[in-house]
């Protein structure tokens, strides 16, 4: 018998690095691509993470957070970035998943970022 897996409501720093993850991803695609991901991507990027992580909210506040991930990451995008497929790629630890690395500078700077904005909008 598998245990079950409790679902738990998101809080702050939940926020905070889902927010994280999909401006990430946005700067991922821009590196990448040249363009922006496109709202399903963002919706579905953040559906995947919310299960990964065990985590719930409703639609308005994950529409919010999909929203505030392209302002975020238009702002961010003068940022020095990864622009190789290795250096991009080291932004994820990908032995369990596509889960970001917080042990790098450029995760860790964009989740301060992402923090504060969602501090300063209360």
């Amino acid at each position: 018998m598998q245990a079950e897996i409790r679902v738990m409501p998101m809080d702050d720093e939940a926020r905070a690095e889902l927010l994280t993850f999909l401006v990430v991803g946005q700067l991922f695609a821009l590196a990448r691509s040249g363009t922006w991901l496109r709202t399903d991507h963002l919706i579905e990027s953040s559906q995947i993470w919310m299960s990964s992580n065990s985590v719930q909210c409703d639609w308005f506040e994950r529409a919010k957070l999909v929203t505030a991930s392209r302002e975020l990451a238009e702002r961010a995008s003068t940022w020095p970035f990864p622009k190789d497929e290795a250096d991009l790629l080291r932004l994820f630890n990908l032995k369990t998943g596509w889960f970001l690395d917080y042990r790098s500078h450029v995760v860790q700077r964009l989740h301060a970022f992402c923090a504060e904005h969602l501090a300063q909008r209360g």
